[in-house]
């Protein structure tokens, strides 16, 4: 959340540990999101309502300026799931370094219909046209994927809706639920409680089930209080997702001081959980993004906030340059183990397009990017990046576009393939071939990616951040000096860099009281 100039990120964190337990809240704060100092855990098991775990749950800033918080507390080794907040004892102290938890607590509990084990995560709150606050709690009933929805005038006694505020069948049990508006109209972000005319509505969603998240968008009907996804989206796991890598658990908010909603997600770990522990961490939050509507209504973009440009060092730049069948240059001058990337592909026809063989699954991107990897050669592409490479290519993840001819339209596959990013093979690790389509037009023959390169991690963006792909690798190689970037082509239709521009990274300050 921002309050009075300053961000605050609450997040899960074992204190005793490198793998998932002990969970507290805890608490970084800073002045520009680039930039942070780590205070005191905000939240940690200390009462009845939540001696077995405080897990995740949401910022609400209330009217006269008030944060609150709202989170899962766990109440008995059986699980028993229940919602508490937390205020912070000293609004004067502009980190709010500490916060208390109230005896009227709990403010939620699960009824008898409800799957007490399934209940958790609520929303930032919101507010009505009748008065009342908001909130929604993902859980489930059998495969049945629920945003339970409940209502108060006061912010301390919550009554259940009816009925829930969405909910679909066969998906699982839903995580980490994001409701938000986003505005029709220009770029700015909007306040949660935002509602009216030149307005859609995101349900945000993470799935226990495929550890990934899916969104739709759609209409937030005020007077039956519930969303309903518009007409074309697909709602369940062959739906839109913020990211097709390792992204999970995230959350936005609305930033006041810029007017844009903020989106910043987890990077859970790829390497197996005995690394974890040597390592003695796991899991980071990725650079934080702005999310806004696509123009054609149909899905969200997300970009790298604008202040990860200040980080930004040493640049070099590419012109006009072909990338012939097979071939590949070296972007040199540059950190490559640290980069930011930003490069503009362009082409001059897509004639020599391969057939989308109609047996393939549209909506496994995944699977069609682990036949058709980096090294398969296409008719227009696979071109794009090699990041986190060897010299010799032992080790590297690349980052590409492939073009396929359909019926009536062609059709984008991004990748950002970890098949081949080390030679280390310990049992467990997790290295696949992440992949997503692009809705893009191409009627102007360009492709445009982003890649923010960070040692373990690649985010990339594709087509101004209509589909993107996170991956977390763990090069045995290809690490600080011994990192190298390319840009290749392995289609036979030449493939042109109108534009390349690369900056080394620098790092930003990280202080620990």
């Amino acid at each position: 959340m921002y309050y009075n100039g300053i961000y605050h990120l609450f997040y899960q964190y074992n204190p005793k540990g490198s793998v998932w337990g002990n969970i507290v809240w805890a608490h970084s704060v800073s002045k520009d999101l680039i930039n942070w100092e780590k205070v005191e855990h905000a939240i940690f098991p200390s009462k009845p309502f939540d001696q077995y775990g405080t897990w995740s749950g949401s910022a609400t800033v209330l009217p006269g300026n008030k944060p609150v918080i709202m989170y899962t507390g766990i109440i008995d080794q059986n699980n028993t799931q229940v919602q508490n907040y937390a205020i912070p004892a000293n609004l004067s102290d502009p980190y709010l370094r500490v916060w208390i938890k109230p005896d009227d607590n709990p403010l939620v509990k699960a009824n008898e219909f409800i799957n007490k084990t399934s209940f958790r995560d609520p929303t930032t709150a919101w507010l009505g046209r009748d008065g009342k606050w908001r909130i929604s709690i993902g859980g489930r009933m059998k495969h049945r994927g629920i945003a339970h929805l409940y209502r108060s005038r006061d912010f301390l006694h919550w009554v259940k809706a009816k009925h829930p505020l969405h909910s679909v069948a066969g998906t699982g049990n839903w995580e980490c639920p994001d409701f938000f508006p986003v505005s029709v109209q220009g770029t700015n972000g909007l306040d949660t409680s935002v509602m009216g005319e030149n307005v859609k509505h995101v349900l945000k969603v993470s799935l226990d089930v495929t550890r990934y998240e899916y969104y739709t968008l759609g209409m937030y009907d005020t007077t039956k209080d519930r969303y309903i996804p518009d007409k074309d989206m697909v709602d369940g796991w062959k739906g839109l997702r913020y990211d097709y890598g390792n992204f999970y658990a995230s959350k936005s908010f609305f930033d006041p001081a810029k007017n844009r909603r903020i989106l910043w997600g987890w990077a859970n770990e790829s390497d197996a959980v005995i690394d974890d522990i040597r390592k003695g961490w796991a899991g980071i939050q990725v650079i934080p993004r702005t999310i806004v509507l696509d123009p054609n209504g149909k899905q969200l973009l997300q970009w790298p906030i604008e202040e990860i440009q200040a980080l930004r060092g040493k640049k070099v730049e590419v012109r006009d340059k072909k990338l012939e069948k097979g071939e590949r240059i070296e972007i040199k001058g540059i950190t490559a183990a640290q980069a930011d990337v930003e490069i503009i592909f362009t082409f001059e026809s897509l004639d020599k397009a391969e057939t989308f063989d109609p047996s393939w699954d549209r909506y496994d991107g995944q699977n069609l990017c682990s036949q058709k990897g980096s090294t398969v050669q296409g008719g227009v592409g696979p071109f794009g990046l090699l990041t986190l490479a060897t010299e010799n290519l032992e080790e590297y993840t690349p980052v590409f576009f492939r073009i396929f001819k359909d019926q009536e339209k062609h059709l984008v596959l991004m990748c950002s393939d970890a098949s081949r990013s080390s030679l280390y093979n310990e049992t467990g690790t997790y290295r696949p071939s992440f992949a997503g389509f692009v809705d893009v037009d191409l009627s102007h023959k360009k492709l445009s990616l982003r890649s923010l390169i960070d040692h373990s991690v690649v985010e990339s963006f594709g087509a101004r951040g209509k589909t993107c792909i996170t991956s977390r690798v763990y090069p045995t190689l290809a690490i600080y000096d011994n990192t190298h970037l390319y840009a290749f082509n392995n289609g036979t239709e030449t493939i042109k860099i109108e534009t390349l521009k690369a900056w080394s990274m620098n790092k930003p300050n990280l202080m620990n009281h």
